[in-house]
């Protein structure tokens, strides 16, 4: 297929130079395509060694996933909401961290996921029940929280996470060799809302629980023994982490404080009219998609994905998003709205890649999710003002940086490209 050859912006997030705060287009080759990203410094990313590493600020995040424990070879750009870090000193556990009941903490044994030797070893003396728990408990809010740690086994593959909330209590048990997840001792029969085990490579493990608080009141704790363990038992651990949210977001390295990292930017907004098909064109996007749930996701609100559009009216765009749990494209004019792939709930789901595109033109306007017809519709394309600035976030009644995205690739043509050639580029 030539289909590429019809490109007027071609975006794979493959170059950055972070004294500029760019993220560079690959065609055209001149800066009409290059995207301005602003983020904070110490935000990290997984290089291309497969280490978690810091980055300055605004650089753009190119990122790479772990499947399986294995590297994954195509990068892509990260965008994430603003995030907090409420644990102190995330990677020094003998610090910031008290031991009961024969647990101890040996700090700096072995190479952690950032490539230094500052992994920290829990061990048991046979004592059942031995946990840590922090010197001072972090501040949290009440609504959805997520704990996570990254883990390797020693003497034991085996972790207890527990989240005390005084009268709720949930105690979960992690087996790194099966990967499986199961109740913990003192159970009171309390599921957390979401629970996970993401295998980081190198026999790293990320442990992750989510929860729905009803208090400010919270103790973490790590177990390394229950009523069946043997003495002598250890694991290794690193990079503690407790947010607000329905899900993990990518590691922040906190000292003596709490950390916050400011939500990722990266957009055009210096006039890309001459590039972008003003009567008619197709964007593809090919991306993987987080978003903040609630307890009923069919009371879920809007969460933008991206959109090309006026910079100084966002009211004429062309815009992908998800609500409640589904894919939505519009083409947003000021005369109406075109509604070209209303999706139904539930065909949004996380930790999954989607390559989506949309033709619009006058009489003729459709979109395609991996393949298949997402929706279409026959109305008059016609905007009043040029479509001249692409946005991965906005700042409109409250929709913009509410969600992660990991961004492949990201095209735009100024043709309408045909069915068939929708369906090959998302297939």
């Amino acid at each position: 297929m030539s289909i590429y050859n019809k490109a007027s912006l071609v975006q794979i997030p493959s170059g950055y130079k972070a004294s500029t705060a760019k993220l560079y287009s690959v065609v055209p080759n001149s800066t009409e395509g290059d995207f301005t990203v602003s983020s904070v410094a110490d935000a990290t990313r997984i290089n291309e060694e497969g280490l978690i590493e810091k980055v300055s600020a605004n650089q753009a995040r190119l990122s790479r996933n772990f499947i399986n424990g294995e590297l994954q070879p195509d990068p892509f750009l990260l965008l994430e909401p603003t995030r907090t870090n409420s644990i102190i000193q995330s990677e020094d556990l003998g610090t910031s961290w008290t031991t009961f009941n024969g647990g101890s903490i040996s700090i700096n044994q072995i190479t952690s996921p950032n490539g230094s030797i500052t992994a920290d070893k829990l061990s048991t003396n046979g004592t059942t029940f031995s946990f840590i728990k922090p010197s001072i408990n972090p501040t949290i809010s009440t609504g959805s929280n997520t704990f996570s740690i990254f883990a390797k086994a020693d003497t034991s593959d085996e972790l207890w996470l527990r989240l005390d909330y005084g009268t709720i209590i949930y105690n979960r048990k992690f087996n790194l060799t099966t990967q499986t997840i199961s109740t913990g001792f003192d159970n009171t029969g309390n599921i957390p809302d979401e629970e996970t085990i993401e295998d980081c490579g190198n026999g790293w493990y990320r442990l992750i629980i989510t929860d729905n608080a009803d208090t400010t009141s919270f103790e973490p704790r790590i177990y390394i023994s229950d009523a069946t363990s043997t003495s002598g038992d250890s694991i290794y651990l690193w990079g503690v982490q407790v947010e607000a949210g329905t899900y993990a977001s990518s590691y922040i390295p906190t000292t003596t404080e709490a950390v916050t990292k400011i939500n990722d930017i990266c957009e055009i907004t210096n006039g890309l009219e001459d590039i972008i098909g003003q009567t008619e064109g197709t964007l593809f996007i090919d991306f993987e998609y987080l978003y903040e749930t609630t307890t009923d996701p069919a009371t879920d609100a809007f969460r933008d994905i991206f959109t090309i559009g006026n910079v100084a009216d966002i009211s004429e765009a062309i815009s992908v998003d998800n609500y409640r749990s589904g894919f939505r494209v519009f083409v947003n004019q000021a005369s109406g709205t075109l509604s070209i792939g209303n999706n139904t709930a539930g065909n949004s789901q996380p930790n999954t890649r989607y390559k989506l595109a949309v033709r619009y033109k006058t009489g003729d306007c459709k979109s395609y999710l991996n393949g298949s017809l997402l929706g279409s519709s026959t109305g008059t394309v016609n905007f009043a003002s040029p479509l001249n600035g692409i946005f991965f976030s906005y700042n409109n009644s409250g929709r913009s940086f509410k969600n992660q995205k990991k961004v492949y690739q990201l095209m735009t043509f100024d043709t309408a490209l045909s069915d068939s050639e929708l369906i090959v580029l998302t297939s």
